[in-house]
């Protein structure tokens, strides 16, 4: 794909674009449908009200979401997915997105999560539990990528993209006093724009998912009035769909084909 850098000056705010990286695109809507790619018609419970908290929760019950919003902090809210071995017992991980981070980035976390447990459904696995993926995995990316590594004598590495606006921090030791074992952000790390957190046991299946799409050379379609104006220098144009008038078609459409599949 041919990226070239492109100047938002005297765009149409509802025109359509379609940006490059994704960690600079800018959230998105903030619809939880798009984030929670679950069956809720298979029963999976979502309790989503007119304003305030949404939640949806696995028909086992060891699963749950939610997205609380709050528009008057920098972080605009936060959405949390966490796991506890039986029903209603002890949480034994968790992930917290800021409502900052691009939604499709969320999007591809569940997804696997998704797959994770359908996976332990049919098997005699528990991946939710007990996942065997290596921490390379979930960097590999980052490196094929491009991204700088560094190591520190505190246990910690950190992974940061070409433009230094994204990174990702794996805290690989531990004296039992740190919380989280993986975090994630855009922009700068001393005033992240979106940061992602992951605590110790949550499945490396899931951190690779994030740091997948993160790279991913996919676009992320924005009007241009929903990308962060302080983003926009850094933003490589894919393609651009100008706005179009109202039309009315003379007869009706073929029907749509049949899309590819997600890739992470």
């Amino acid at each position: 794909m041919s990226l070239d850098p492109f100047d938002f000056n005297g765009l149409d705010p509802a025109q359509t674009v379609k940006v490059l990286p994704r960690h600079l695109a800018g959230p998105g809507p903030a619809d939880v449908r798009t984030a929670w790619p679950f069956p809720f018609d298979m029963d999976w419970t979502l309790q989503q009200p007119d304003q305030g908290t949404a939640f949806t929760v696995s028909p086992c019950m060891r699963l749950w979401t939610s997205f609380v919003p709050e528009p008057d902090k920098s972080s605009k809210g936060t959405w949390t997915t966490a796991a506890n071995r039986v029903p209603f017992g002890q949480e034994v991980w968790r992930i917290t997105f800021d409502a900052t981070t691009p939604v499709e980035l969320l999007h591809d976390v569940h997804a696997e999560l998704l797959d994770l447990y359908h996976e332990d459904l049919h098997s005699d696995r528990d991946r939710l539990f007990e996942d065997d993926t290596a921490p390379p995995d979930a960097y590999g990316a980052l490196f094929r990528s491009g991204w700088s590594h560094s190591v520190k004598t505190n246990g910690t590495q950190t992974f940061l993209s070409p433009d230094g606006l994204g990174g990702v921090r794996h805290q690989y030791a531990t004296d039992g006093s740190h919380e989280l074992a993986w975090r994630a952000w855009g922009g700068y790390l001393s005033e992240p724009q979106w940061q992602a957190r992951f605590s110790f046991d949550t499945p490396t299946t899931l951190v690779a998912a994030l740091t997948a799409s993160m790279v991913s050379t996919e676009p992320l379609s924005r009007t241009a009035t929903d990308v962060p104006v302080h983003n926009r220098p850094h933003l490589y144009l894919a393609t651009a769909t100008p706005k179009q008038p109202p039309s009315f078609p003379l007869a009706a459409p073929p029907p749509p084909g049949r899309g590819p599949g997600r890739n992470r």
